[in-house]
């Protein structure tokens, strides 16, 4: 009878323990890496396309040149945006075109043009979108 109870008593424990085990693995799998990691400068790089410099006028009757990089989420993305990129171009002229040099006084001007263009440029991506559009130039005139 002892014996039994000691047998009994053996297995309830160890059942216990592997439903905690089992459970744990479970819960560590799912709610483990939910974060995505942020991209290494080689992986932004490589999804990363230039835009030359562009000169236009600005509503204001001034003249701007900028350039920007444009971060994408893929290669394939990459690969769209390198083949739109007259209608990139198309799209700042015209954004560059409705703003005045007043505009851009502090960082909060050029922000607010990337944001722009990173929304207007993602209407057009149809095989990824783009993370981010940096200005990488910038002389007002």
């Amino acid at each position: 009878m002892k014996n039994k109870l000691i047998t009994v008593m053996f297995i309830i424990l160890g059942a216990i323990t592997l439903v905690a085990a089992t459970a744990f693995i479970v819960f560590t799998k799912f709610t483990g890496e939910t974060e995505q990691k942020e991209p290494s400068i080689d992986e932004v790089l490589a999804a990363t396309v230039e835009v030359p410099e562009i000169t236009t006028k600005l509503l204001s009757n001034d003249y701007l040149r900028i350039s920007f990089n444009i971060q994408t989420d893929s290669k394939k993305a990459k690969e769209e945006l390198e083949k739109r990129q007259f209608q990139v171009k198309n799209l700042i002229i015209k954004e560059l075109s409705d703003m005045r040099s007043e505009e851009f006084k502090g960082e909060g001007g050029i922000a607010t043009l990337e944001s722009k263009l990173e929304g207007r440029i993602n209407e057009l991506m149809q095989e990824g979108k783009v993370v981010k559009v940096y200005a990488t130039s910038f002389l007002p005139q």
